[in-house]
């Protein structure tokens, strides 16, 4: 089943009920799926990623913007 016929059939339930428990248990659900934080959507890899550039930036193990341009424009 792809997904698009799931939401048709999902579309076609949310339609037909008439029990406000179901619709409010539907809508919690998409409101705890928006509300996830980013940080938890990473891997573990993005996560140490993030965290090593954290460290650096503290130290001081920065480069301007400007800096970061050069390489670029001498890169093309």
């Amino acid at each position: 089943m792809n997904i698009e016929t799931t939401k048709l059939e999902l579309m076609k339930l949310l339609l037909n009920t008439q029990k406000e428990s179901v619709l409010e248990k539907i809508k919690e659900i998409f409101q705890k799926e928006s509300s996830k934080d980013w940080w938890e959507e990473l891997s573990e890899a993005e996560h140490q990623e993030i965290e090593l550039g954290l460290k650096e930036a503290e130290n001081g193990q920065v480069k301007s913007n400007q800096d970061v341009m050069k390489l670029f424009d001498e890169w093309k």
